[in-house]
């Protein structure tokens, strides 16, 4: 793969898991959406609406979606596809920093088979 296709393709996993992070801190000032029962708190939805992180998030997605189309446009689908899982490893460790969410054993051990596995599927690129 070329450089450009490693920005365009790092760029848009990179940008879609602080899409992921803003959106959780916007969920942080609103509390619960939609109860255990199916309630949807609309007054929560109100005050998401309001909260900055939403907003910025979104235009993370908007920007990732962009990248991820040039990146599409340059690489196979079955190698550029299992590169979205190294979100799953950076949210993970900036969830447990930023939030502290558990980054227990077994998180650790699936971290390290993701890693693995893009590793595998990269070498394998043309």
């Amino acid at each position: 793969m070329t450089p450009l296709s490693w920005l365009l393709l790092l760029g848009g996993v990179l940008l879609n898991a602080a899409a992921q992070l803003l959106l959780k801190a916007a969920t942080r000032t609103s509390g619960v959406l939609i109860s255990d029962g199916g309630r949807v708190s609309w007054s929560a939805a109100a005050e998401l609406l309001r909260a900055f992180p939403l907003w910025v998030g979104l235009t993370c997605y908007g920007v990732s979606l962009i990248l991820w189309l040039g990146a599409l446009s340059r690489v196979p689908v079955s190698i550029a596809y299992p590169m979205l899982s190294i979100g799953y490893v950076v949210n993970a460790a900036a969830a447990a920093y930023l939030f502290g969410e558990a980054l227990t054993t077994s998180k650790v051990v699936g971290i390290m088979l993701i890693v693995a596995g893009v590793v595998v599927v990269t070498r394998a690129a043309p």
